[in-house]
């Protein structure tokens, strides 16, 4: 019975298959990134209208380590289950808050060195500044950071080609 995965694959056209079989390892961090970012969001704007109404940086703090937490464990057991190290827990955690860090910065450059906040602005624009800064752009920019410095030093071991056991349906073995 084939795989999720591989069932999956099957719906995609031919002419990407190899693309994605090839890139498997940043298509499931993507699928797995994509998944904490709408976590993410919605404990952010949760925490950010409720318990930490004034403390926009705080709350999505709060709300990335969460959706950090939620990364990993989905990363480990899917996106990259074929490699790691003994350290790989605590080199997670070092990655993960400097990459918690970049995804605060945006958020505090507009709140607090561009002023897009109330009183100086109105609170749709304030909100809209506050979600296009840190989850749009602090997103992406620790997104891409994370991608780096994981391969690099957490989860470092055999290619995704050598992944035994996968191939795309209708994709010889020589292909993987």
């Amino acid at each position: 019975m084939p795989s999720p995965t591989q069932r999956a694959l099957a719906r995609v056209p031919q002419p990407l298959r190899p693309f994605l079989v090839r890139h498997r390892r940043l298509v499931k961090f993507l699928i797995v990134g994509g998944f904490c970012f709408t976590l993410t969001v919605v404990i952010d704007f949760e925490l950010k209208f409720t318990v930490l109404e004034h403390k926009p940086v705080v709350a999505l703090t709060v709300a990335t380590v969460i959706g950090t937490v939620v990364s990993y464990v989905l990363n480990r057991r899917w996106a990259f289950r074929t490699c790691g190290r003994r350290r790989e827990p605590l080199l997670f955690a070092l990655v993960s808050a400097v990459a918690i860090a970049v995804n605060d910065l945006p958020l505090i450059a507009s709140r607090y060195l561009l002023d897009l906040r109330e009183p100086y602005i109105g609170p749709l624009a304030q909100e809209v500044a506050d979600f296009l800064s840190g989850m749009v752009v602090g997103t992406f920019v620790a997104m891409l950071f994370r991608f780096w410095a994981v391969q690099r030093w957490v989860f470092t071991g055999p290619s995704p080609v050598e992944d035994a056991g996968y191939a795309a349906p209708g994709m010889s073995r020589d292909a993987r």
